[in-house]
C-alpha cells in the first residue's frame, strides 16, 4: 500500500482531521508572525529522534514505503545507527524531512509557541530563535499542546481498536524502529 492510499483508509480519518486542524492553526500563526520566525526548510534544530503512537506510525510507514527503494535503504542503514539523543533519522543532508507531508503532529508544531502544563504550572515555550522581538503573544498565537496530545491519544485508541493493532494503544515506536520495520 502506498502513501497515497492513506486517503482511502477510513481508520485514519480522525487523524487526518486532527492533522488538518493542527496545520490550519500552525499556518495561521506562521502567516501572522512570519517576521518573527527563523524556522525555514533545512532548519532542523528541533528535529530529534522521537517516538510515535501506532496511528502516526501507520502514516509515516506508508510514506516511507512510497520512497524510491534506494532512499528507503539509505534510511534503514542510518536508522540502525542512531540513538535517542540524535537528530531524526528522516532528515536528509540539507536538514529537510524525507516524509515531510506525513510528518507527525509534534513535528508540525515545532518552533511555534506551545503551552503545556509542567509540575502544575502552565508554561509557554518556543524555539529560542523565534519570537526574539516579542515581549508577549496573544492566546491565539499559542498552541495548547496538551489539548492536541489528548486528542491524538484518543484518536490513537480508536485507531488501535479499529485495526486490531498489535500492542497497547499507549505503545510508542521510535522513528528508527518505524524505518527498520519497512525492511520486513
Amino acid at each position: 500500500m502506498s502513501a497515497m492510499n492513506n486517503a482511502a483508509r477510513p481508520e485514519l480519518e480522525n487523524y487526518r482531521q486532527l492533522v488538518s486542524r493542527v496545520d490550519d492553526l500552525c499556518r495561521s500563526i506562521t502567516e501572522r508572525y512570519v517576521s518573527e520566525l527563523a524556522c525555514r526548510k533545512g532548519c532542523a534544530d528541533c528535529c530529534r529522534h522521537i517516538s510515535l503512537f501506532p496511528v502516526e506510525v501507520a502514516v509515516v510507514r506508508e510514506a516511507l514505503l512510497a520512497l524510491p527503494p534506494n532512499e528507503l535503504r539509505a534510511l534503514q542503514d542510518r536508522a540502525g545507527s542512531v540513538g535517542p539523543a540524535d537528530a531524526c533519522p528522516l532528515l536528509d543532508e540539507s536538514g529537510a524531512c524525507r516524509v515531510y507531508a506525513a510528518r507527525p503532529i509534534i513535528c508540525r508544531t515545532h518552533g511555534l509557541p506551545v503551552m503545556t502544563c509542567l509540575d502544575g504550572q502552565r508554561r509557554v515555550d518556543a524555539c529560542p530563535a523565534n519570537f526574539s522581538g516579542c515581549t508577549s503573544l496573544p492566546g491565539s498565537a499559542v498552541i495548547d499542546v496538551d489539548r492536541i496530545n489528548a486528542a491524538l491519544a484518543a484518536i490513537n485508541r480508536l485507531f488501535v481498536a479499529a485495526t486490531g493493532g498489535a500492542g497497547a494503544a499507549g505503545e510508542r515506536l521510535s522513528m528508527a524502529a518505524i524505518i527498520l520495520s519497512t525492511a520486513d
